[in-house]
């Protein structure tokens, strides 16, 4: 799954810069995760980096958005230039 910010965000600017695939972008009202970059950090960390910087927690797994580990290493592989 790509991971996606709620309307709990308080733009506080702290996942952006940590985001290694530059999926995470000032939205109208909030950041936003485009999920056909974000791969939860698989191929880069162990954790996704934004939930681990997250002030107020407001970065949950999407769920209209589920991806295996799998997909999400292809994912990876792809946006790196290495597939």
């Amino acid at each position: 799954m790509s991971l996606i910010i709620t309307d709990e965000c308080i733009n506080c600017d702290v996942c952006e810069p940590e985001c290694p695939n530059e999926a995470i972008s000032q939205g109208e009202e909030i950041y936003v995760i485009e999920p056909s970059k974000c791969t939860e950090c698989v191929g880069h960390f162990d954790e996704p980096q934004c939930q681990q910087v997250c002030p107020v927690d407001c970065i949950p797994l999407d769920p209209n958005h589920k991806e295996t580990e799998e997909q999400l290493m292809e994912k990876y592989l792809t946006l790196t230039g290495q597939l």
